[in-house]
């Protein structure tokens, strides 16, 4: 395996570095159903390194290999289901590969589609590694009536096609929540690194939902985080960097951009009062951040976004 740790911010260009077909795979856009095989003409495969900017569902019906998360590596049987959340290292292998759908989503599409809540409902979207699950036929084959359910939704073309998908993922999420983490202990998940990681992703999330309320104007940088953590700022900033691949900075921009455009599409605030519960003294301050991280303006957005919904 290539020992370089690339990142990606969507599946497309995932799989095409790594040379595999992507005729079925959106260029862009913030979810994503596909069945593997027709993916992966040629086995064995084994992946690179990477860190993937998205979240991720696995469903394996038939298939083998192993999957590596982190430091972790699992073996991959018919039956398994895994999840992964962004910036963590991956890597996967497949010998054999018959039936398995891959799910890949970003925060944009829960925060529009599930709930700007989500993380609250089901905190294991923040999870660090997260063990994969091996399931019963009875069991799994609920899950594989949701996920084609899905997938027929989103190959469709009903003008109402995200909020379906919307509605059969808050069902999908249910039921993950319900095989995988009735047990879920919050308290254990890895070690002093991770629970860093772990923390900071619920401090970014908590204090974003509080700038979104109005029940502050401050926002956070470095320093406040690792405040938060009774940390010296360089070493917070060196152990999210390590486990992530992302700078602190990074993740800040990522989740402001995130609730600009969810604020956008689903409010009807002005933009200058979007900018000001976000901690931006002008309107044109936020243009300005927005479209140097998006390519576009809030102005533009909230306009396309409100077309798509029509």
């Amino acid at each position: 395996m290539d020992k370089k740790i690339v990142s990606f911010n969507n599946l497309f260009d995932t799989y095409k570095a790594m040379g595999l077909p992507v005729d079925g795979i959106p260029t862009a856009g913030d979810f994503t159903i596909n069945n593997l095989k027709t993916l992966h003409p040629q086995l064995p495969f084994s992946s690179v390194g990477y860190r993937p900017g998205y979240f991720s569902f696995l469903f394996v019906k038939n298939a083998t290999g192993q999957y590596t998360t982190d430091d972790s590596t699992f073996k991959t049987q018919p039956g398994t289901i895994y999840f992964t959340n962004p910036g963590h290292f991956k890597s996967f292998v497949w010998n054999t590969l018959e039936d398995v759908t891959l799910i890949t989503f970003t925060e944009d599409f829960l925060k529009e589609n599930v709930h700007r809540d989500v993380f609250q409902e089901f905190p294991f979207l923040l999870s660090e590694t997260v063990s994969p699950r091996v399931l019963e036929p009875e069991a799994f084959a609920e899950f594989e009536l949701l996920y084609q359910q899905i997938d027929e939704a989103f190959r469709g073309t009903s003008q109402y096609k995200q909020k379906i998908i919307g509605n059969f993922f808050v069902i999908l999420l249910l039921k993950i929540k319900e095989y995988f983490w009735s047990d879920y202990n919050p308290i254990y998940e890895g070690n002093r690194s991770s629970q860093i990681v772990k923390t900071f992703r619920r401090n970014l999330e908590a204090h974003y939902r509080q700038l979104v309320q109005g029940k502050t104007n401050k926002v956070y940088r470095v320093q406040e985080y690792a405040s938060l953590q009774g940390l010296h700022p360089n070493y917070l900033s060196n152990v999210i960097k390590s486990k992530t691949g992302k700078t602190v900075s990074t993740w800040i921009m990522e989740k402001t951009i995130t609730e600009a455009k969810s604020l956008l599409q689903n409010s009807s605030l002005s933009i200058k009062e979007i900018a000001y519960l976000l901690g931006f003294t002008e309107a044109t301050h936020l243009s300005n951040y927005f479209k140097k991280n998006t390519g576009t303006t809030p102005a533009l957005y909230r306009k396309e976004s409100t077309k798509a919904d029509l």
